[in-house]
């Protein structure tokens, strides 16, 4: 048995003075107002033990031994003073105390680390709002895990998402109409800066459906000599041998481009995504057989702490995947 002192402040004299009482446990904390205080990894044993009702998957998930788990138990039962848990060497089951328990911590554990993550969060500049653009169906779609997983690590910071053209990216930017983008690589302006390449999809050519590419298996960047080239992304000015490549009239969406390609005004190089997104009868894409794949990424102004998160994020949830 050991004594925990506290102070108390004496009424005739002003001077400070000590008492002690009794406590069985040589680990227990009382706070300032005498009330017994449980360790980090007291709750989070306790909590990941009525979920799992199993020592080993605890120990597992909290990274001890089975024998750290059931002397933590063993201490908190102690205190309590009654059983939390009922064992077998089949099953463990929680008791009713261990249930009335688990109901008042367990909400209230979860409500203490939001709070700390929100400190943290706000500390580190990342409440507040982060608007980030896309372009394109298959950004929209990355943008939206990209942004969950954001979400659940910085709760505190809103996020707004909204389409873009590729024509439109660097003007928002540095307009600071947004913070992020999520568009193709290379960008070609010195005052944007490119996050890491995030995604690499292969390259096809859209032609018209009675085009007579669209009866070919493969196309070559070569055959770009040979056709109207309607310009997007990085269209070259030449082919690789240097034989010039013909632009058609230029559009301001993707959706115009392809509907130029479906009446034989030229033929688009674009990502393979767009087969599934933009799926036309009277457009065929058809892959190519030595070009380049086309890189996505990030793209940003200003490195603020919300960028650099939503920028991690966006490279976690693709490894991951």
């Amino acid at each position: 048995m050991v004594s925990v002192t506290y102070m108390t402040s004496s009424l005739a004299g002003g001077r400070a003075a000590t008492k002690a009482f009794p406590c069985d446990d040589r680990e227990a904390t009382v706070n300032g107002r005498g009330a017994v205080m449980l360790e980090r990894h007291e709750v989070e044993t306790f909590l990941t033990l009525f979920e799992e009702l199993h020592f080993g998957r605890t120990a597992e998930r909290l990274h001890v031994s089975t024998a750290r788990v059931s002397q933590t138990v063993r201490k908190l039962e102690r205190r309590v003073g009654a059983p939390l848990f009922d064992r077998t060497s089949r099953r463990v089951e929680p008791t009713a105390a261990g249930r009335r328990l688990y109901e008042r911590v367990r909400p209230a554990w979860d409500e203490i680390g939001a709070a700390f993550q929100e400190a943290v969060a706000a500390g580190r500049g990342l409440t507040g709002t982060l608007r980030a653009a896309f372009v394109g169906a298959a950004a929209a779609q990355l943008l939206v895990g990209v942004t969950g997983l954001f979400r659940e690590r910085v709760p505190g910071c809103e996020v707004r998402v909204r389409e873009a053209q590729w024509g439109e990216v660097a003007p928002w930017l540095r307009e600071d109409r947004v913070d992020v983008a999520l568009t193709t690589f290379p960008v070609d302006a010195p005052d944007l800066t490119m996050g890491p390449v995030l995604v690499r999809e292969a390259r096809v050519l859209a032609v018209a459906a009675g085009h007579p590419f669209a009866r070919r298996a493969t196309v070559s960047v070569e055959d770009l000599a040979r056709v109207t080239v309607l310009p997007l992304l990085d269209t070259p000015a030449t082919t690789p041998s240097g034989r010039p490549v013909v632009l058609g009239p230029p559009a301001a969406t993707l959706n115009e481009l392809l509907a130029l390609v479906g009446a034989d005004q030229g033929v688009l190089p674009v990502g393979a995504q767009t087969r599934r997104y933009y799926a036309r009868p009277d457009v065929v894409y058809v892959p190519f057989e030595d070009a380049p794949r086309l890189e996505w990424g990030l793209v940003w102004r200003t490195e603020t702490a919300r960028v650099r998160a939503f920028s991690e994020a966006a490279r976690d949830l693709l490894r991951d995947s």
